[in-house]
């Protein structure tokens, strides 16, 4: 059979076609090496990102500084409360300085404050806390009795009220989260870096949850002795917030907000460090790379916007 001869013109066309479109495709889809992403970022620095898990993170007002690590959602512990927390004062919203409605302890928050193998703060039935104390209760210790009271004030139910986390996960386009309790104490809960990035950016837009994560340590009336923030890192290379979690499955993560000089916020999630073994060395390697991350983006960021 005669083959057909295509004409040296045709040939180098088509494959000038076909590299624009395989550069086009790279585009679109990016490649991956190993599992871990190829991001270009908005600003190029040279950063250590963590060598395992995930991490993304971005600068306010000039773009991404890409992301690394496996794609897929995660178990994310206790970064859980910060959807939490947005959602409550979303249908509670409280003014900078203002507490709010007092809320009445239940006798199931008293009975989870001495649940083993949670973190939970020290309340007791009847006693009646501001919205404002009951969310720095949540956010500071990470009392997980308290963000489940709190589900329950809020939508009467811890079940009805994950619904609406969802529902407010889908609006902000978190398309690869899912939450199934109000602590994150449950495996089920998973996102990713990216999706809890976007949530970040969104709650640092309110002055109440800004405030609250910033705050190293606080008394609140009614509940023994001080009340420390578990997120070691804050006053530190310019970090100003924002929640900590970890567990077995999750290992260690930290959704974090640093000032950087200039005044640009720089925003950050890094999720899945040292997973499998204890919670607290998974918290100590979240936030020891998180450290060297935005350490290295306060050193570089400004000689990349000059």
């Amino acid at each position: 059979m005669a083959r057909t001869r295509i004409p040296p013109v045709a040939g180098g066309l088509a494959a000038a076609v076909a590299v624009v479109l395989a550069a086009a495709c790279w585009v679109v889809f990016p490649p991956e090496i190993a599992g871990r992403a190829l991001a270009r970022p908005d600003v190029d620095l040279a950063l250590p990102w963590p060598d395992e898990g995930q991490a993304s993170a971005e600068v306010q007002g000039l773009g991404s500084l890409g992301s690394r690590g496996e794609r897929g959602p995660v178990p994310i512990a206790s970064v859980t409360k910060v959807m939490t927390a947005y959602v409550v004062l979303k249908d509670h919203p409280l003014a900078p300085g203002e507490a709010g409605p007092e809320i009445t302890v239940d006798e199931q928050a008293q009975a989870e404050s001495t649940a083993p193998d949670e973190s939970t703060a020290p309340v007791r039935a009847g006693r009646r806390i501001s919205e404002r104390d009951l969310l720095a209760l949540m956010l500071i210790p990470s009392g997980n009795n308290i963000a489940r009271l709190l589900a329950r004030w809020d939508a009467g139910s811890q079940e009805a009220f994950v619904e609406k986390m969802n529902r407010e996960a889908a609006a902000l386009g978190m398309t690869d989260t899912t939450y199934t309790g109000a602590s994150g104490v449950e495996d089920s809960t998973t996102s990713t870096a990216e999706d809890q990035l976007r949530l970040a950016r969104e709650v640092m837009k309110n002055e109440v949850i800004r405030s609250i994560v910033a705050t190293r340590s606080l008394r609140v009336d009614g509940v023994p002795g001080s009340v420390v923030n578990t997120n070691t890192l804050l006053g530190r290379n310019g970090v100003i917030g924002l929640k900590t979690g970890s567990s077995t499955a999750a290992g260690g993560a930290l959704m974090w907000a640093a000032e950087a000089r200039g005044g640009a916020l720089v925003l950050g999630v890094v999720l899945h460090q040292n997973p499998g073994g204890s919670p607290a060395a998974g918290l100590r390697a979240a936030l020891e790379n998180s450290e060297k991350l935005i350490a290295a983006i306060q050193r570089e960021l400004p000689a990349a916007t000059r």
